[in-house]
């Protein structure tokens, strides 16, 4: 049912969040926030940038702190201040903004924000109710706690690396920062249950993030059956040992049909290959047979060694060369649609361009919302997986310029007069 979504509330308005995070982990979690109504105020170092301002830049020819898409998308609907915390005008400055704030939030390593002096003390100090998330990868406890970690780091100290690959080589890791996103989701999570919890109490809260712990919780199978049998996990790449199935496998499929212009061949530089694949899943028997039916070979649903569930899994060599001998005669998303038409789960691996430009499913669900930014122009972001019926989340704006709100929060929100605030940006304390 298309209803009209505007006259919805955003829940989190009048919640504000001091964000002191950066890279990803921890901008990930107030783009919840944000996306949600929270006043997201991001507190930067012109002198010290985060790095994603400077990375996968628009126009690598001219970058610029402004030019990053990457950055865009995980600081849209956010303010940005600019603050010397080593400045003493500059340190007061950001304690006035938490003292009337409910959330402050980092990811630096362990220790670096108490040495800059802000203590969970010192924030109780300043705000009682405050609500304070700290993520860093090893957390504030622990022989490790003042490890560093970067995303990858962390997944392969959480044990998720060596679950990812082929069964006859080496780890293969996922390829990206899987775990800076988890921790930002459980850092979201948890801000919320604080809220809450400061709702029903009063009660400010201290929370120890502790990003390679998020990636524990994606190793339960394997932790449970070493516990109860004994057994270490196997890389099985895309095969399935629990439960164990076969088919269970992606397939190459024909080349995605249509040419590319030289146009599209620039704007979508790592994505026009013609390598296009589909996964597939057969359950049960009748799936297979569907299976079978949609590829037109009855030979594979007549052959003996692939009869059964059992056969299937011990000729899973064979079993994926003969589909592969077949799928490929196949565009990647029409087979999909017909296979899903027959009930058996199957899905084409979809590339960026696929995503933003093809899939009907998004479109319908308007996962990519627009919002204009002063140097990237309009583009697309994003959105937020989850539907309500009584409220909403919402991309309002592209991310901010750098320091693009330090007046307008020290004159307007903080009552800094004229004369001041021109003092602190003369001296450099903002």
């Amino acid at each position: 049912m298309q209803t009209d979504t505007t006259a919805r509330p955003l829940p989190l308005v009048g919640v504000r969040v001091v964000d002191f995070s950066w890279i990803v982990a921890g901008p990930q979690a107030t783009r919840i926030l944000a996306d949600l109504g929270a006043e997201v105020i991001r507190v930067e170092n012109e002198g010290h940038v985060d790095s994603m301002r400077l990375g996968n830049q628009a126009n690598p020819q001219q970058p610029s702190y402004n030019g990053s898409g990457f950055f865009s998308n995980f600081n849209r609907n956010k303010r940005s201040v600019t603050a010397n915390l080593h400045h003493p005008q500059g340190h007061e400055f950001v304690e006035r903004l938490i003292a009337i704030s409910d959330v402050v939030i980092e990811n630096y390593s362990a220790g670096v924000f108490d040495r800059l002096g802000f203590c969970w003390e010192r924030l109780q100090e300043l705000n009682p109710r405050i609500i304070y998330c700290s993520i860093s990868g090893f957390g504030h406890l622990g022989r490790n706690a003042h490890y560093v970690t970067w995303g990858p780091t962390a997944q392969a100290v959480s044990g998720v690396t060596a679950m990812s690959g082929l069964p006859d080589h080496e780890p293969a890791g996922w390829g990206f920062s899987y775990l800076d996103h988890t921790a930002g989701f459980y850092g979201a999570m948890a801000i919320l249950m604080a809220l809450h919890h400061r709702d029903r109490t009063g009660e400010g809260q201290y929370i120890d993030m502790a990003q390679v712990e998020t990636g524990m919780v994606l190793g339960g199978v394997p932790m449970l059956d070493y516990q109860v049998n004994g057994r270490t996990y196997e890389r099985v790449g895309n095969r399935s040992c629990y439960p164990a199935v076969a088919p269970h496998n992606t397939y190459p499929c024909a080349p995605h049909p249509g040419a590319w212009s030289e146009a599209q061949a620039q704007a979508w530089p790592s994505t026009t290959s013609n390598d296009r694949w589909i996964a597939i899943v057969a359950e049960t028997d009748a799936q297979w047979r569907a299976l079978c039916d949609v590829l037109q070979a009855p030979q594979l649903a007549e052959d003996p060694r692939f009869a059964t569930n059992l056969g299937r899994l011990a000729a899973q060599d064979a079993l994926d060369a003969a589909i592969a001998a077949h799928s490929r005669r196949f565009d990647c998303r029409e087979l999909m649609y017909l296979l899903q038409a027959r009930g058996v789960p199957a899905g084409a691996v979809q590339n960026a361009r696929d995503k933003l430009e093809f899939d009907p499913q998004l479109q319908a669900r308007g996962f990519y919302p627009v919002a204009s930014h002063p140097e990237l122009g309009e583009h697309r972001f994003e959105g937020f997986p989850a539907r309500f019926s009584g409220a909403r989340w919402e991309v309002r704006q592209a991310a901010p310029l750098l320091g693009e709100h330090t007046h307008p929060v020290l004159a307007e929100l903080l009552g800094y007069d004229d004369a001041t605030v021109a003092t602190l940006f003369e001296e450099g304390a903002v």
